[in-house]
């Protein structure tokens, strides 16, 4: 059972705190590079229970800063991105993408003292349509992240954002929680369903997996494993990447190059940033027909964009109109009565409260991937806290390019992590391919 102070330690991430102490020495995913736009609209930004500004100056610079101008405390959301910086309408003081004082035309020339004065500002690196941040105390910031699919080609990546209104902690354990898959988003579907070629039918013969669990340099790994046809047993790979990053199980560990990364905006906000290679296996969505799965739709649905501090990427079912459930389907052709796997996860996490008290779960066997992870966040945690100790992965996360989720299928006999390795040696490598050249 996680305690009420392992449960603070482990979902509390704004200033001061030890968990925002951890999260701050790793690059942050952001916002999209498309949502800002030279000259535009400056955006609103929560990260770690800070409020920021994002610009992205004359010359194509991304700022972020504090939303507070330095002079009275106006916030600069208001402000005018023009000529090479962001001028607060206040009193016209303007600012560029690294804090400097620019200008302070409501003084003269004698009283100007724009060298002294400072707006907080973040550093701030592009790459594959993202926006990362960084917001630790380094002088030097460490390298970005180094997983698969966010060092492949853009044109070859789909990226997407969303936004889930719970804790960040409880919004990732959902990943890595697989055995869910087989209820929540295909619990009416049969075995006789599916393709008889198609992995995912095995799943659904044994809705019971056994597992195995370990954790690594980069975070934890663990597989659901399960009978296949005779003399096979059929794995389901799934991971966690310091730190807060998911690879989950989403077609053939051959080609299924995805992460996904469960950002904190603050304690009770949380934005997901999926990257996922386009030309992997497509995930199993058809029945044996040729027709679709009722209520297994990959897209989400969202809002409009609203200029609030949690008015980007929200779904349009969420809990304000119950996911859209509709009863009569979750009678006769869906386990939940909604439409999409997003919503899904966001209805039952976000059901839990905005941080779901821990003493009260009863955990099982099939948990043991979410027991080992908390504990590897809180030895993290309290490592660096207590003595200093770096993080894994912030100075070198190239060591979680190794890792990545997926299902085969080996012989019996044959070790889980054997045929991981074997399988993984026998994968497509996009992302090593376009380095290469």
């Amino acid at each position: 059972m996680t305690s009420q102070s392992e449960n603070e330690l482990l979902t509390r991430v704004g200033p001061g705190t030890a968990m925002g102490m951890l999260m701050r020495e790793y690059w942050l995913p952001a916002c999209l590079s498309s949502e800002l736009v030279a000259d535009g609209d400056p955006i609103r930004l929560m990260l770690l229970g800070e409020r920021l500004i994002a610009f992205r100056d004359s010359a194509g610079q991304v700022g972020v800063l504090d939303h507070r101008c330095p002079h009275r405390c106006a916030s600069l959301f208001f402000g005018r991105n023009e000529e090479g910086g962001l001028r607060c309408v206040y009193h016209g003081w303007k600012f560029d993408t690294a804090g400097n004082c620019l200008d302070m035309p409501n003084l003269s020339a004698d009283q100007d003292f724009r060298q002294k004065v400072k707006a907080k500002a973040y550093r701030v690196a592009e790459r594959g349509g993202l926006v990362y941040v960084y917001m630790g105390e380094r002088e030097v910031a460490p390298p970005l992240p180094a997983l698969e699919a966010t060092l492949c080609a853009p044109q070859e990546t789909d990226l997407t954002c969303r936004l889930r209104e719970c804790n960040w902690l409880q919004a990732l354990e959902g990943d890595i929680d697989t055995s869910h898959f087989s209820f929540l988003h295909t619990g009416k579907v049969e075995a006789g369903d599916i393709d008889p070629d198609h992995m995912d039918r095995f799943q659904l013969f044994n809705r019971a997996p056994d597992y195995h669990v370990r954790a690594t340099d980069w975070g934890t790994m663990y597989t659901a494993y399960r009978p296949a046809q005779p003399g096979y047993v059929y794995y389901r790979f799934a991971h966690f990447v310091m730190p807060f990053w998911t690879l989950f199980p989403n077609g053939p560990l051959t080609d299924n190059i995805i992460a996904q990364a469960w950002v904190p905006m603050d304690d009770t906000h949380t934005m997901s940033f999926n990257f996922s290679w386009n030309r992997r296996t497509p995930p199993l969505s058809v029945v044996r027909s040729g027709q679709p799965i009722p209520y297994l739709d990959r897209m989400t649905p969202t809002l409009p964009n609203t200029a609030d501090w949690f008015g980007r990427w929200r779904p349009a079912a969420n809990q304000s109109n119950d996911y859209l459930i509709d009863r009569e389907a979750q009678r006769t052709v869906s386990y939940s009565g909604i439409a999409d796997i997003f919503s899904q996860d966001s209805a039952v996490t976000e059901s839990m409260g905005e941080i779901t008290d821990r003493s009260l779960e009863h955990l099982a066997p099939s948990d043991r991937m979410i027991i080992v992870t908390r504990r590897r966040l809180l030895d993290a945690v309290r490592a660096l806290r207590d003595s200093g100790t770096v993080p894994p992965l912030v100075d070198d996360p190239e060591l979680s390019g190794s890792a990545r989720s997926g299902e085969l299928i080996a012989p019996v006999g044959q070790p889980w992590l054997d045929a991981y390795e074997q399988t993984l040696g026998q994968a497509l490598h996009p992302a090593l391919s376009q380095a290469a050249e």
